[in-house]
């Protein structure tokens, strides 16, 4: 995760590189013994008093948030002494939104994800269509990748997500109905894909037993959700009207693993684990990603690239039924802009162009290639 990329990887990249370890300055906030550290007057006298030199000072600060007041603490030792800064962050407090805004226009922001395919498959060598039902199955947290014992990935999963629900949101949030936020979340679960509303949620859970959820509960719960990283909301597009809609939104897991251990492995649709590995998938290529609504058809993925270039995506498990086939295309008819329109399918036909210019790619080949859009 994020704690050992900064505090191992990055550290020993440094030393290697030269620095001298006493002008390493290593936190790590949510573990007790830096918790004296958690006020802002404190950190900045501590970290005044570790500055023995003009040389420059790498500071290395994990889980930031939970230091009130560490905006100004960390803007001023930039802008007075010789350092090179880098935080990390759970929740709401480092959105991308936030991060100009926090640090005054000069932070950059490395989104981190869980191991992609690419990097799944290095540790795991063999049969690539196995290596994917596993990385469908079990996700790709480092730990469940290097852990033979399927009971231990399962156990290990849950854990991480009881600590995400009840650290991360739960006790973070204040959260008091927490059997109604614990049902917000199986609801997402179980809408992989699915247009989903606040006023629908509430209406699932008031059906099940729980009577007095409102909208406006539920949608505080989704936004919790959000800034813990847990769900992804993507909102949808009119492509015609060339307007975000405001209802009917959907929600991708952050990781298959985790979202099949909440709810037990249940609904272990693969159709719909496969659009949530090619959504977070062009998360991590750097993509912009909304829902496409085409007059009355939907597309599951427009994909803008860092110059707008939009890639139109549809995800499906087969086309091998023809009227399947024509239901997946009839999405992208009437778009006569001349950008990409590419169909990711489970079959195992290999890269082709299909009629009128549509591509086709196994997800496979879309997984192992990071070029495999634009190359489509």
């Amino acid at each position: 995760g994020k704690s050992i990329l900064l505090n191992e990887l990055f550290y020993r990249y440094l030393v290697d590189d030269g620095v001298q370890a006493d002008h390493i300055i290593k936190i790590a906030f949510d573990m007790k013994k830096w918790e004296n550290l958690r006020k802002s007057d404190e950190l900045y006298s501590y970290l005044l008093g570790r500055f023995a030199d003009n040389e420059k000072y790498y500071l290395l600060l994990d889980e930031i948030q939970m230091v009130e007041g560490f905006e100004e603490v960390l803007n001023e030792i930039r802008s007075e002494y010789n350092t090179d800064i880098y935080v990390t962050g759970s929740n709401s407090k480092l959105l991308s939104s936030d991060i100009n805004t926090i640090f005054r226009g000069r932070g950059i922001e490395i989104k981190c994800f869980p191991l992609s395919f690419q990097e799944f498959y290095s540790f795991r060598k063999g049969d690539k269509r196995e290596s994917l039902d596993e990385y469908i199955l079990f996700g790709s947290l480092p730990y469940t990748v290097t852990e033979p014992d399927e009971p231990a990935k399962r156990d290990y999963l849950e854990m991480v997500a009881n600590t995400v629900i009840t650290r991360d949101m739960i006790d973070r949030y204040d959260i008091r109905k927490k059997e109604v936020f614990r049902g917000v979340i199986n609801v997402l679960c179980s809408s992989i894909g699915s247009a989903i509303s606040p006023n629908k949620i509430a209406n699932t859970l008031q059906s099940s037993g729980h009577k007095s959820v409102d909208n406006e509960t539920v949608g505080r719960y989704l936004q919790h959700i959000e800034d813990a990283f847990l769900f992804y909301k993507v909102e949808r597009y009119d492509l015609k009207g060339r307007a975000y809609l405001k209802t009917q939104n959907k929600y991708y897991a952050c990781d298959m693993g985790l979202r099949n251990a909440l709810i037990q492995y249940r609904q272990l649709e693969v159709s719909r684990a496969i659009e949530n590995i090619v959504y977070v998938e062009l998360l991590r290529r750097g993509y912009i990603v909304d829902i496409g609504k085409n007059r009355n058809e939907e597309i599951d993925f427009v994909a803008r690239d860092t110059e707008g270039r939009k890639n139109y995506i549809q995800v499906t498990y087969s086309l091998e039924n023809p009227s399947v086939k024509e239901r997946e295309l009839s999405s992208f008819r009437g778009l006569d802009d001349g950008y990409k329109k590419v169909l990711i399918t489970m079959d195992r036909t290999p890269f082709s162009i299909l009629e009128k210019g549509h591509r086709l790619l196994t997800v496979l080949d879309f997984l192992e290639n990071n070029d495999s859009i634009e190359n489509a």
